[in-house]
């Protein structure tokens, strides 16, 4: 109860910084103070980008943000959640390629926390918390999301963060996804857009593509899943 105390006086205190660097200064040092020694806050790349450019916050021992992948298992773990998670701990593990892991390590010691950051939509972001000695309750790991979610609306404010993402659709391509999604033919869509149906086509193609989608179907399922529609 302490713990998530101090959080939520933390976050109250976002507010009244006046740089990004500060924030994150400040969000890094309440994990730290949990016995956190890996702390990443970064954006979800899309398919095919890289991470680093999206990058705020990395202190993963040797390892660089040149090296961790989009398809990294431990953040696609905590972007796919929709609450704070214990990644891993002594009865939890993340399966599948993660050069985070590695640089972590994968004994059974290790405590790792996923936090989503997706308030902010079509913005994602994720924020990972790991360390042998790192300890949070329940009631601490959920106050953990408010923490999270309140630096990112400040660096928003501030505009140490930018919405946009590499490889985004744009406004036209998520309204013609999103009308598909709700069961709209390309010539419905077509006249409620007032387009032809070739440019509806081009833009599901368009957004297909930046998704690394192999048909309409996934990409209305990639594009849900990295923020882009809401239905």
């Amino acid at each position: 109860m302490v713990i998530a105390a101090g959080m939520f006086a933390l976050s109250e205190s976002f507010r009244d910084m006046t740089n990004g660097t500060q924030v994150l200064d400040a969000l890094e040092g309440q994990f730290r103070s949990l016995g956190t020694t890996h702390f990443l806050a970064t954006g979800r790349p899309f398919p095919g980008r890289t991470v680093e450019p999206l990058i705020l916050r990395m202190t993963w021992g040797e390892l660089r943000g040149a090296n961790v992948l989009a398809t990294d298992a431990a953040l696609n773990a905590a972007a796919r959640g929709h609450r704070p998670t214990m990644l891993i701990d002594e009865f939890k593990r993340v399966e599948g390629e993660s050069g985070l892991l590695d640089a972590l390590g994968r004994n059974e010691h290790v405590r790792l926390i996923g936090i989503p950051i997706s308030a902010f939509l079509p913005y994602q972001g994720v924020v990972l918390a790991g360390g042998s000695s790192l300890s949070l309750d329940a009631r601490a790991l959920m106050a953990s999301e408010h923490l999270c979610t309140e630096a990112f609306r400040r660096l928003f404010a501030l505009g140490y963060v930018k919405p946009e993402r590499p490889g985004e659709l744009s406004a036209r391509e998520r309204r013609v996804v999103e009308l598909s999604a709700s069961g709209k033919t390309a010539s419905e869509i077509a006249s409620i857009l007032d387009i032809s149906q070739r440019t509806v086509h081009a833009h599901l193609q368009n957004a297909s593509e930046k998704l690394r989608a192999s048909n309409k179907t996934q990409t209305v399922v990639e594009a849900l899943r990295y923020g882009q529609i809401s239905v």
